[in-house]
C-alpha cells in the first residue's frame, strides 16, 4: 500500500482555450449532441412532487450513479460543483411515491405487458409481497410472513442449493458486508455481485499481474499525465462527470487516445455543462482514435510491445524502462521471446491496425514520461477478458508507469457501489480483506465468531444454470435471493435465463422497483421485499469509488416508503431466523456498528469506522497502489505475462458483433434515441463500406443472426471498424452464447460471430437448409 496521501482537488483554468473548441456556434447548434439543459429541466419536472427532497439528495448524498464518487456536488479531483444527467436520471428512483395499490395488485398478465422502463415509472415497492404458484396477482404480506417463509425454505435446503446476488443499485458497503456475512452464517458460499458481469476480469488480472484488485491511481492523475489512454471505454457516456477531468487534462497538455472498434462521438467531442466555455462551444477530447477489431486488443498491445523491443535493438533504453523492469517485475525475457515470435501480418490481421499505426502509439508512449491506462467493458466482457487486462499491466510495467503521480492502471467503474462488493466479501471467491485462502478464512472466522463454509461457491451465471439440474442434485438452485438486478436484461440468452428463473422453487426479489424479472413465475413462490435507498438508510452508509475513496453518505431527510427496510438489516434478520441459536453473531444494532466490524474484518478499510458525517471520506491504500513500483505480491514485484492471441477470422458476410450503451444506466434505458449519434435502440452500427458490399442502404431492415439467436434491426451507417458491428445492450443479448464464461474471472461472453442479411432475403428463404448452411459456415470460424 502507498504512503502518499491524496492531495485534494485542484482548480480549473479560468481563461478559456479556443483551440479546444468544437465549434464557434454556441451550444452545439446544428450538431448531434446531448441537450443538457433540456434534460435538467426534464429531471426537475419528473421530481416536481418532491423537489426539496431531490435537492437534498443531490447536495447532501453521495451519487448513486457511476463510481466517480461525487459527494453532494463535490469530489476529490476538481474544485467546484459537479452534476450530470446520468445522476439526474437515476434521481427519480429515490423520490417516487409508492406504486398505486390497484396497479400493484393487478393481474400479473397486465403487469407483464409493460417493459422495464414502464414498470420503473410505476413507483416504489411499498411493502412485502408474495405470489404463489397459480396466483394471478401479488398479495400483501407482513415482514414476519415473508422472512419466516424464506427462512423455513432455506432451512430445508442443502446450503449449496440456494444463493444470493447483489446488484450495484446504490447498495452500500454495509449492505454488501452484511449479506456476505449472513450468507456464510447460513452455510452458503453461493453469493455474487454485479462486478461478475462487468469488471471481474479487472480484479482477477490486476491481482495476478500486480497483486492489487483496484485502480492503482486517481482521477487527479489524469490531469497532467502525458498520455491518457481509454481502452474499450466510453467514459463520456457512462461516467459523464469524467469529461470534466478530461477537459482539465487537455488544458494541461495531456494527449487523449481512444482504442475502440467504434469511433465514439462522445469521446471525440463533448459539451461539458458545468464549464462555461465548454458548455457553449464544446471541447475536443480525443487526440487520436485507434479502431481495433472486436477482440483485437491483445494483438494491438502485442504490436506496441513488439515495436518497443525493435526500438530497443536500435537504442537500449529508447522504449523500455530497464531499471524499473529489473527492479520491479518478473517475466521480461519470456515476454520478449513470446512477442517476437509473432509475425507482423498476424498482429495486423488480428488487431485490424497496421504496423505503422501501432508504431505511432508505441513511439508516443516511449517518449512519454507518464501515462494512465483506463478501460471498461470493451476489454473485460470477453472470454479472454483477464488476458486483455494483463496486457494493459504489461504496458505499464515495461514503461514504469505505475506507483507514482500521473501514472497508473484504472478499471473505471460504472456503478457507485460495485467496487466495495468483493472487498466486503459478497463474492464466491472472496471474504472481507482477501480471498478464500486458509489464512484469510481463519482471520475472518475470528472476527465473525463462527465457522465459514469451505466449499467453493458458484458465480451468478452458474447459479442460474443450476436451477435446471436434476431435482436431486446437491447443487440444483432451488432458492435464489436477489438484491436488485434483472437477469432477463443483463445476461446472454434471455429466453434461457427465463427458463432458469422459472425452474427455481422460490425467488426473493429485494428491490425498490419492479422489473420484468420480478414478474416471472416460480415453482412455489415469488417474494418481493421493499428495500430502502442509500439516502433512507438510518445511520447513513458508505460506498467505494473507482479510485478507492470511501465516502460517507448521510441519511437524507424526506418521505419514506411505509415498510421499506435497510438492506443490511433484512439480511441479518433473515439469517437470525435461519439459525436463531447463535443470532448474536449476526445481529447489528446500527450501521455504525457494521462499519466498526468492517474495519476489523477488512484491514484496508481501517478508517471506515470514523465516517459518520456528511463529507467524510478516506482513501484506502493511499494515493497510489504499488507506490515506487513495489507491488503487494510475495516478492514485491509485478509479473509480465505472455498472452496468446485470440484468433478471429471472418468470411464474406460474416461479422463480429459487440454491444454498446446509449442513454441508459446499466440496463435501465431512459431514451430510445442515443443523444450522441441519433441512433434508435434497434439500429445496427456498421461502416458504410461494409453495408454497401452487402447492398444495404441506411435505415434498411436487416437480420443479424447466429446459432444463439436472431436480431431484427435497421442499418445505421457509423464509423465502425470494418467487419465489426455494434448494437445496443441489452437488446442484442440474444446473440451471445449461454454458459460461456471467462476461465479466470467467470464473466459471460458478450461478443460473437454473426451473419448480416437483408430482412427480405432472410425471410424469403423457404428452405431452412439455407440458414443452416450459413450457420455451419459461421461455426467453422475460430473466435
Amino acid at each position: 500500500m502507498g504512503k502518499t496521501k491524496h492531495s485534494g482537488p485542484v482548480s480549473l483554468p479560468k481563461i478559456p482555450d479556443p483551440k479546444l473548441w468544437v465549434s464557434p456556434l454556441p451550444f452545439g447548434a446544428g450538431k448531434q449532441k446531448p441537450r443538457h439543459i433540456i434534460d435538467t429541466m426534464k429531471a426537475a419536472w419528473e421530481n416536481r412532487d418532491n423537489l426539496g427532497y431531490a435537492a437534498r439528495i443531490l447536495t447532501q448524498g453521495v451519487c448513486d450513479g457511476c463510481a466517480l464518487g461525487v459527494s453532494g456536488l463535490y469530489d476529490q479531483t476538481l474544485k467546484g460543483p459537479h452534476v450530470c444527467t446520468t445522476r439526474l436520471n437515476v434521481l427519480r428512483l429515490n423520490t417516487m411515491p409508492a406504486i398505486k395499490k390497484d396497479v400493484l395488485h393487478a393481474d400479473i398478465d397486465e403487469l407483464r405487458k409493460m417493459n422495464s422502463s414502464e414498470l420503473r415509472k410505476l413507483g416504489r415497492i411499498p411493502y412485502p409481497l408474495m405470489r404463489k404458484k397459480g396466483e394471478r396477482s401479488f398479495r400483501r404480506i407482513s415482514w414476519e410472513e415473508a422472512l419466516n417463509y424464506t427462512a423455513g425454505k432455506i432451512r430445508s435446503l442443502n446450503p449449496k442449493q440456494f444463493g444470493f446476488y447483489l446488484t450495484a443499485r446504490g447498495i452500500t458497503n454495509e449492505s454488501y458486508y452484511a449479506a456476505a456475512k449472513a450468507a456464510r452464517y447460513m452455510g452458503c458460499n453461493n453469493i455474487d455481485n454485479a462486478s461478475r458481469i462487468c469488471h471481474s476480469p479487472s480484479k482477477t488480472a490486476l491481482k495476478r499481474s500486480l497483486g492489487i484488485g483496484a485502480s492503482s491511481c486517481n482521477y487527479k492523475d489524469w490531469i497532467g499525465t502525458d498520455v491518457l489512454l481509454f481502452f474499450g471505454s466510453v467514459a463520456a457516456n457512462n461516467q459523464p462527470v469524467s469529461t470534466k477531468y478530461m477537459y482539465a487534462a487537455k488544458r494541461r497538455g495531456t494527449k487523449i487516445i481512444v482504442i475502440n472498434p467504434y469511433h465514439e462521438p462522445s469521446m471525440d467531442r463533448y459539451w461539458v455543462p458545468s464549464i462555461p466555455d465548454s458548455a457553449l462551444f464544446g471541447t475536443v477530447l480525443a487526440d487520436d482514435f485507434y479502431q481495433v477489431n472486436i477482440g483485437g486488443d491483445i494483438a494491438f498491445m502485442n504490436g506496441i510491445i513488439k515495436h518497443w523491443f525493435e526500438m530497443e535493438r536500435e537504442e537500449r533504453g529508447s522504449a523500455i524502462d530497464h531499471a524499473f523492469v529489473q527492479a520491479h517485475s518478473n517475466g521480461y525475457e519470456e515476454l520478449k521471446r513470446h512477442v517476437k515470435m509473432y509475425d507482423w501480418s498476424v498482429l495486423e490481421a488480428s488487431s485490424g491496425v497496421s504496423k505503422e499505426r501501432m508504431k505511432e502509439l508505441a513511439v508516443l508512449l516511449a517518449r512519454s514520461k507518464s501515462a494512465v491506462f483506463v478501460w471498461s467493458m470493451g476489454l473485460t466482457q470477453h472470454r479472454f477478458g483477464t488476458d486483455n487486462i494483463s496486457q494493459v499491466a504489461n504496458l505499464a510495467l515495461l514503461r514504469g508507469f505505475l506507483g507514482r503521480e500521473h501514472c497508473g492502471v484504472m478499471p473505471i467503474r460504472g456503478h457507485s457501489g460495485v467496487q466495495g462488493a468483493g472487498e466486503m466479501g459478497a463474492d464466491p471467491f472472496s471474504l472481507p480483506g482477501g480471498g478464500f485462502d486458509l489464512e484469510n478464512v481463519k482471520r475472518v472466522e475470528n472476527v465473525w465468531n463462527f465457522t465459514v463454509p469451505k466449499w467453493q461457491g458458484d458465480i451468478v451465471g452458474v447459479s442460474l444454470e443450476n436451477a435446471l439440474l436434476p431435482e436431486t442434485h446437491e447443487r440444483r438452485t432451488k432458492l435464489y435471493y436477489m438484491s436488485g438486478g434483472n437477469f432477463l436484461e443483463t445476461m446472454p440468452d434471455p429466453d434461457f435465463v427465463k427458463n432458469c428463473l422459472e425452474a427455481m422453487e422460490v425467488r426473493v426479489h429485494q428491490d425498490i422497483i419492479f422489473n420484468t424479472s420480478t414478474l416471472v413465475d416460480a415453482r412455489e413462490a415469488v417474494i418481493v421485499l421493499p428495500a430502502m435507498t442509500r439516502y433512507e438508510q438510518p445511520g447513513g452508509g458508505t460506498s467505494t469509488s473507482t479510485e478507492r475513496m470511501v465516502y460517507f453518505s448521510p441519511e437524507v431527510k424526506g418521505p419514506r416508503m411505509e415498510e421499506a427496510r435497510p438492506e443490511w438489516e433484512i439480511y441479518c434478520d433473515l439469517a437470525s431466523r435461519v439459525r436463531p441459536e447463535d443470532k448474536d453473531s449476526i445481529t447489528f444494532k446500527n450501521a455504525a456498528e457494521i462499519r466498526a466490524e468492517i474495519a476489523a474484518a477488512a484491514p484496508d478499510y481501517d478508517g471506515i469506522q470514523h465516517l459518520k458525517n456528511r463529507g467524510d471520506v478516506f482513501q484506502w491504500g493511499g494515493a497510489w497502489l504499488c507506490e515506487d513500483g513495489i507491488c503487494p505480491t510475495d516478492d514485491g514485484k509485478g509479473r509480465l505475462i505472455s498472452v496468446e492471441l485470440p484468433e478471429l477470422r471472418k468470411a464474406e458476410g460474416h461479422f463480429y458483433v459487440t454491444t454498446r450503451r446509449g442513454k441508459q444506466f446499466n440496463s435501465m434505458v431512459y431514451s430510445n434515441k442515443d443523444p450522441f449519434n441519433g441512433a434508435n435502440r434497434d439500429d445496427v452500427f456498421m461502416s458504410k463500406e461494409d453495408a454497401q458490399v452487402l447492398s444495404l442502404s441506411e435505415g434498411e431492415a436487416i437480420v443479424v443472426y447466429n446459432r444463439h439467436g436472431m436480431f431484427h434491426g435497421k442499418v445505421k451507417y457509423e464509423n465502425m471498424k470494418e467487419k465489426n458491428i455494434a448494437l445496443f445492450w441489452p437488446e442484442g443479448n440474444m446473440l451471445f452464447p449461454k454458459g460461456v464464461y471467462e476461465s479466470f474471472a467467470g464473466i459471460p461472453e458478450y461478443n460473437a460471430g454473426v451473419i448480416v442479411e437483408k430482412a427480405e432475403t432472410f425471410h424469403a428463404q423457404k428452405d431452412l437448409r439455407y440458414v443452416e448452411k450459413r450457420l455451419e459456415e459461421l461455426e467453422t470460424e475460430a473466435g
